[in-house]
């Protein structure tokens, strides 16, 4: 069977979702999807049917879109939504209700490469103290904006962030502050996501 093909087998689906599953368990951690694109095999196990997605940069081929055969929506009411990190948000999520704070966006951002670039600490449930990730193919505007969707919690969104065979997940329980070095490389100013 390809490795297309193996996105959407079960054995292949149950085990990305444990891979997940770790990923949210431990923020930081970067989890390898050995076989094949990581967001088609991220997409082929969390979403199905039932599901809202938005692609409001128009990533996904249209064969992927057809296997998902997810109900396509706005950003704005989809339960996952991609996008390319590389370029700054464009939308503004669902971030869920008190009633309901799961319902708010899990959002799948392609970067670059996860274990490069620039260096962030993280800390919060599931890190015993801290925990470095760096990041290379991030637009800084997406942590700014994690930060203030993330502000009124439980309500926010969760990301799962991905490289082409990896991925990492940043519940919004996760708090992350950049290194000064990789700051002052960037010539961004200091900000906590």
């Amino acid at each position: 069977m390809s490795a297309d093909l193996q996105a959407w087998s079960a054995p292949r689906q149950q085990t990305v979702f444990r891979q997940l599953l770790s990923a949210f368990s431990f923020p930081g951690r970067i989890e390898t999807l050995t076989e094949g694109d990581a967001l088609t095999q991220t997409l082929a196990t969390l979403v199905d049917r039932e599901a809202t997605l938005a692609d409001p940069q128009n990533l996904l081929n249209d064969l992927t879109r057809q296997r998902l055969q997810a109900r396509m929506t706005g950003p704005e009411r989809a339960q996952f939504i991609v996008a390319a990190g590389g370029l700054p948000p464009i939308f503004e999520p669902t971030l869920g209700t008190l009633e309901s704070p799961e319902q708010g966006a899990t959002i799948l951002l392609k970067v670059a490469f996860l274990g490069k670039g620039a260096c962030w600490q993280l800390t919060g449930p599931g890190i015993a103290t801290t925990q470095t990730l760096a990041i290379a193919g991030l637009d800084p505007a997406w942590l700014v904006r994690r930060q203030a969707w993330n502000e009124g919690f439980p309500l926010g969104v969760d990301l799962i962030l991905m490289d082409e065979t990896r991925v990492v997940a940043l519940p919004r329980t996760t708090l992350a502050i950049g290194s000064t070095a990789a700051i002052a490389s960037q010539g961004e100013t200091a900000w906590v996501m």
